[in-house]
């Protein structure tokens, strides 16, 4: 009982929620996108943050530039008035900091530990303000410079840099992205919510379908209407309706065959019942009682037999699926059938023969039940034998052949007898259940044939009846078994 719950839990772990899963497919992207989008709004915000304050800065290393000179000793000079450093310096937030370097790399002004730039960008257009990040003091600051070439003494460039802390970049940034990011804290659950609004609205056709169907009584098998659902359960609905229509078949035959069977079984049992009572009446002669034991022993001969062909019927027809399959010599099976017939044909005077491959001929194996296999060849070959006259003057004859195609090497199977035939309308009849071809006097279940196309259609070969002798008062018929390639 343990193992039986444990596997009852992993069942009902492993099955899926629609509904679960489709949120998840949606829901999974939205809550993955947006902290990429948290990211990607920073890093927009920095760069809006700082294009205000970094025109700021090059305003100053401009106007710090043009304070630069040649003095009369050929040397760079700078004077910067003190009303105009005290401007420079005056903020509330950041630190700024400048430094001024002439065309030897002397230093002229400002802080003298401001880091320089690369020195390979000395090369570039003079007065061309750039900009770049760096440390100060162990702060993070943002730089604007540039190199100004002056006809003063020294091999390079004089240098003007003014840096400044980030402090009011990182508020502004942060300002901005509040602006944008809260209204999504808003939104996001707004939008999660309207998704799940969504899909349950999206997926009530189904749970609409499933009442219909609740709804319905255990009898109604009428096709679903495909037309009130989406199109993509359409296909779904459409393969429902194959199945009750299949299913609606299957019950009607097994009705009829119950009736059919009922009724096949109802006369035997009737003779049986007549014949006892006949033989339990007090006045019965000895020869009357004998001949009710006969009636009785026939009746209850032909309503085994009726039994046992419905039982083969009902096995080729369920069951024959899940029986074992193996190679199976068809010369060997028909050997073994034609040994049983043989005292029955012999009785009514019917020479029963083989002719064909031999059991050791390539191609005479298939692939199947070995008991089907030889419950079909025994219908056919106690067929013949049953519907076959014989007389003095006309024997009867009754031929099994075993044909395999030297191209194909496809297997084929004859049941020929040289009896009354099967007329051509009624060859496709005698395939069903109780049929009885007309004007043959014989008595018989009407089931062999059935049970024959049947196995045959299990075993993937097809049946056909021909006549044997065409034009001849007595045609014959010729069954034919072909089968698929063997094995």
């Amino acid at each position: 009982m343990k193992s039986r719950g444990w596997n009852v839990g992993i069942f009902k772990r492993e099955q899926r929620s629609l509904f679960g899963e489709i949120l998840d497919w949606m829901l999974t992207p939205l809550l993955l996108l947006w902290p990429i989008s948290l990211a990607l709004t920073w890093l927009v915000a920095q760069g809006l943050a700082n294009k205000p304050f970094d025109r700021a800065l090059v305003y100053n290393v401009q106007a710090l530039a043009q304070q630069v000179r040649v003095g009369s000793d050929l040397r760079a000079q700078f004077s910067l008035p003190q009303p105009a450093s005290e401007i420079l310096r005056a903020d509330e937030t950041d630190l700024v900091y400048y430094q001024v370097k002439g065309t030897r790399g002397e230093f002229l002004s400002g802080e003298r530990d401001l880091p320089e730039p690369p020195r390979d960008e000395e090369k570039g257009n003079s007065y061309e303000v750039r900009i770049r990040d760096d440390e100060m003091r162990g702060m993070e600051v943002r730089v604007a410079y540039t190199w100004i070439r002056l006809d003063a003494g020294g091999d390079r460039p004089a240098l003007v840099q003014v840096a400044e802390t980030r402090e009011k970049r990182s508020v502004l940034a942060a300002e901005i992205i509040k602006g944008v990011m809260l209204p999504q804290f808003a939104i996001l659950p707004l939008a999660v919510l309207l998704v799940w609004l969504a899909l349950v609205r999206g997926i009530k056709p189904l749970s609409q379908l499933e009442e219909r169907i609740r709804a319905r009584k255990s009898d109604d098998l009428s096709p679903l209407d495909d037309k009130a659902v989406p199109m993509e359960v359409a296909p779904l609905v459409l393969s429902v309706n194959d199945l009750l229509t299949r299913l609606k078949d299957s019950i009607a035959n097994q009705k009829r065959f119950l009736a059919d069977a009922a009724h096949q079984l109802k006369t035997p049992l009737a003779g049986l019942r007549m014949q006892a009572d006949l033989a339990q009446r007090q006045d019965a002669s000895e020869d009357e009682l004998k001949r009710s034991l006969q009636q009785i022993g026939r009746a209850s001969v032909q309503a085994t037999h009726t039994v046992n062909q419905l039982l083969a019927l009902a096995r080729a027809e369920g069951g024959s699926a899940n029986l074992p399959q193996q190679p199976c010599n068809i010369v060997s099976i028909v050997s073994e059938v034609l040994l049983d017939g043989f005292a029955r044909a012999t009785d009514k005077g019917i020479d029963l023969g083989y002719d064909g491959a031999e059991a050791d001929t390539p191609g005479v194996e298939i692939k199947g039940n070995p008991t089907l296999l030889k419950e079909m060849l025994r219908n056919l070959v106690e067929n013949a034998i049953h519907y076959t006259p014989s007389t003095e003057s006309r024997p009867g004859v009754v031929t099994v052949r075993v044909l395999v195609d030297p191209y194909s090497r496809a297997l084929v199977v004859q049941v020929e007898d040289n009896g009354p035939g099967i007329p051509p309308a009624e060859r496709e009849l005698v395939f069903q259940p109780f049929y009885r071809a007309l004007g043959t006097n014989v008595d018989g279940s009407g089931l062999g044939l059935p049970i024959v196309r049947e196995i045959a259609q299990r075993h993937g070969a097809s049946i056909s009846i021909d006549a044997t002798h065409p034009g001849q008062a007595l045609p014959g018929a010729c069954f034919t078994l072909r089968f698929g390639l063997p094995v």
